[in-house]
């Protein structure tokens, strides 16, 4: 039987934003957001989706979520699609098992990377500089070592779109030390407990991205500097809780190893989409728009790889 693919979802009458996943809709003092089947590479979205992508990422930032509840708050309000409203009447079997209705928050510009090894980036910084992020490290370590502690090394978007890894002190310097500082203690806080979960369940988490935001819209004289909506003077955030938004912990946003074919001094098998990145390296493809099309075998190993994550996190089995 042929998998149904969505690769976009369309509400009459409703404000939305595109990104590479997600349609975002506007519902006014709330959003609604909706993970499609659509699947990135090298900063391009790709043609072809992966069956039941966006129900996976979905479940599992659920799953997530209610994990990490008494470690930091969240942004969401529900998934039941029958308690989102009258907006989404008539939407149901399109929403089903992919949507999520959250609060609105003012997105803190800073991509909050935290890494338990040496991979990806990382690594690569490593080679040349003995450093991530201005972080000195040990001499000596490999390729996918793990780290003597878990390291905040944040980014944020250059203008090409790519994320450029910035030390720490630039942080303080674009959204101020007070929540400089409480972004990172979150972050890490939240990693070493989904790590240590993680391992009990046979996955390792190389590292992962997480987005915080402030939970209320301030006023323009209060708002982060560096954020879209104007600067302030350092510090000035009071008014907002701090919470985590957008996906968390999902093969788009993680590396996830398994524990046992894990080997330090080499790349490491993976349950993200390094699948399908490794197989656009083999093509004559200068990485940029238009994207390839995927294969059917590429498209059947990665949906297989986000459902076996999944499975092997939650304990649950997929049901598409």
């Amino acid at each position: 039987m042929k998998q149904e693919v969505v690769l976009e979802t369309n509400i009459a009458n409703l404000p939305i934003r595109r990104g590479k996943v997600r349609d975002i809709y506007d519902l006014g003092e709330h959003l609604l957001i909706v993970a499609t089947d659509r699947i990135s590479a090298f900063d391009c979205i790709l043609p072809t989706g992966i069956p039941d992508k966006g129900r996976i990422l979905t479940a599992l930032s659920l799953f997530w979520f209610d994990l990490l509840a008494d470690t930091c708050a969240n942004h969401l309000i529900t998934a039941d699609v029958a308690e989102m409203g009258d907006a989404t009447k008539g939407y149901e079997s399109d929403l089903a098992g992919r949507s999520m209705l959250v609060k609105k928050a003012e997105v803190i510009p800073i991509e909050c990377v935290v890494r338990g090894y040496l991979a990806g980036s990382g690594w690569r910084e490593y080679q040349k500089t003995g450093r991530i992020c201005g972080i000195e490290l040990p001499g000596g370590l490999r390729q996918s070592d793990q780290l003597p502690q878990p390291l905040f090394t944040p980014a944020t978007k250059a203008q090409s779109g790519h994320d450029e890894n910035i030390p720490f002190e630039r942080v303080v310097e674009i959204i101020g030390a007070e929540t400089a500082n409480r972004i990172r203690e979150l972050s890490i806080a939240v990693y070493k407990k989904a790590a240590e979960y993680a391992r009990s369940r046979g996955i390792i988490i190389s590292d992962t991205k997480f987005e915080w935001g402030l939970s209320e819209v301030l006023a323009p004289t209060r708002t982060l500097r560096g954020s879209r909506r104007g600067r302030a003077p350092a510090g000035q955030v009071e008014g907002g809780e701090i919470i985590l938004v957008d996906e968390v912990l999902t093969p788009d946003s993680s590396r996830f190893w398994p524990m046992d074919d894990y080997q330090p001094g080499r790349d490491q098998a993976s349950f993200d989409k390094q699948f399908v990145r490794n197989y656009l390296e083999t093509l004559d493809w200068d990485k940029k728009p238009p994207a390839p099309p995927l294969p059917g075998r590429i498209v059947e190993k990665t949906r297989a790889r986000y459902v076996e994550a999944y499975e092997r996190l939650t304990g649950k089995k997929f049901r598409a």
